[in-house]
C-alpha cells in the first residue's frame, strides 16, 4: 500500500493522544496538556531514524554498529517508561518522581537536547511526564525535518563507523532505519520525498566507493510482490521435486543439492510432525546470496513461503 503521510499522521497522533489520556481521571485536561506537548514535538511516529539527535547526541552510546541503536538501548534513557516517539523527540511517563527528575537532569547535560517535567499527569494520574526534545530539529512546512539538517546528520552517522564496517548495506536493507517508521519507498513522517531521494543517492554513492566493504544485499522489496512470490514458488517447487519421493523424508532434517538455471541450490527438508501432513523447507544459494523458506502441505498441494531474501540479479533468474 502506498504511504500517505496526510493519512498516517492523523491516525498516529490520535493513537498517541488516546495512549496518554485514556486512563486519566480528568481526560479533558490531559488532552490539552498532550496537545501542547505535541505542538512542540511534531507528529507522533513509530520509530526514529538512526541519525536522529535523540539517538546520536548522548555520549554513552553502546559500541554497536550505528544501525543497531534505539533510544531504549541508551543508558541515559533508562528511566523512561510508557514512551512515545515524535518527530522532534519523545514523551515519556515514569511512575517515580525521582526517576523523572533523574532523567531530566541527565538529558539536560547533553548538548542539543532539552528535557523538562510537564505540569500535569499523562498516561496515569500517578505518572510524571517528561518531554524530551532535540531543539536543533527544525521542521519543514510539511512537518518533516528540515532537509539540509536531515541530510547532514544522515551522512555524519553513516560515515562514522566506516572503518569498522565489514559490509555495505543497501537502501532496501536499511531504509526503515534511515527514514524512520512508518515509511514509504522514499519518505516518512520524518523525511519528505526530496530528502529521502537524496539520502538514497548518497548511500548508493558511498556504497559504490567501497569504503564500507562489499555490498550486502538482503531485502528484495524493490521487486513487486508478484515477482517475489514467483521466485519463492520456483525455488520451493523445484526443491520438492529434488526431494521426491516425500515418503522417504522423515522428521530428521535431510539436506541435498540440485541445479537450477545454472545455480547450485541447497535444500534442507524435514517432515515437521513426522506424519506426512507438513514438510519444512529451506532453500539457499551461497551463504547469503539467495534464501527462501516455508512449508509444504501435501493435502491440497499447498505451499507457503516467506519472502525470499538475497541479491536482486540472482533472484531475478528465478522469476
Amino acid at each position: 500500500m502506498e504511504f500517505r503521510a496526510n493519512q498516517v499522521a492523523p491516525r498516529l497522533n490520535s493513537q498517541a493522544a488516546d495512549y496518554f489520556t485514556k486512563n486519566l481521571s480528568d481526560r479533558a485536561t490531559g488532552l490539552e496538556l498532550f496537545s501542547q506537548a505535541q505542538e512542540r514535538l511534531g507528529n507522533a511516529v513509530e520509530g526514529l531514524p538512526d541519525w536522529h539527535p535523540i539517538l546520536t547526541a548522548p555520549p554513552e552510546r553502546p559500541q554497536l554498529h550505528w544501525h543497531a541503536s534505539n533510544y531504549s538501548a541508551l543508558p541515559i534513557y533508562e528511566p523512561c517508561d510508557h514512551t512515545w516517539e515524535f518527530v522532534r523527540g519523545i514523551l515519556t511517563c515514569p511512575y517515580s518522581e525521582s526517576r523523572a527528575d533523574k532523567l531530566v537532569e541527565a538529558v539536560n547535560q547533553v548538548q542539543g537536547l532539552n528535557a523538562e517535567r510537564l505540569d500535569g499527569p499523562l498516561y496515569m494520574d500517578n505518572a510524571f511526564p517528561v518531554l524530551i526534545e532535540a531543539w536543533e530539529v527544525e521542521l519543514e512546512a510539511d512537518g518533516t525535518i528540515r532537509s539540509r539538517d536531515a541530510l547532514a546528520w544522515f551522512v555524519q552517522a553513516t560515515v562514522e563507523y566506516a572503518r569498522e564496517a565489514t559490509v555495505a548495506e543497501t537502501w532496501w536493507n536499511i531504509r526503515y532505519l534511515t527514514l524512520g517508521k512508518p515509511h514509504g519507498a522514499r519518505s516518512s513522517l520524518l523525511v519528505n520525498d526530496y530528502t529521502g531521494r537524496h539520502m538514497r543517492k548518497i548511500l548508493e554513492t558511498l556504497n559504490e566507493s567501497g569504503m564500507f566493504g562489499p555490498i550486502k544485499e538482503v531485502s528484495l522489496e524493490m521487486l513487486p510482490e508478484r515477482k517475489r512470490s514467483a521466485i519463492g514458488q520456483t525455488l520451493m517447487r523445484t526443491a520438492l521435486e529434488a526431494a521426491a519421493p516425500l515418503d522417504s523424508v522423515t522428521d530428521e532434517a535431510r539436506e541435498l543439492t540440485f541445479e537450477l538455471r545454472g545455480e547450485t541450490c541447497k535444500v534442507r527438508i524435514r517432515d515437521t510432525w513426522g506424519d506426512g501432513t507438513e514438510y519444512s523447507l529451506r532453500v539457499t544459494i551461497g551463504e547469503f546470496d539467495l534464501t527462501v523458506s516455508g512449508f509444504y502441505y501435501p493435502k491440497g498441494n499447498k505451499l507457503e513461503h516467506t519472502d525470499p531474501t538475497g541479491k536482486q540479479k540472482l533472484a531475478e533468474k528465478f522469476v
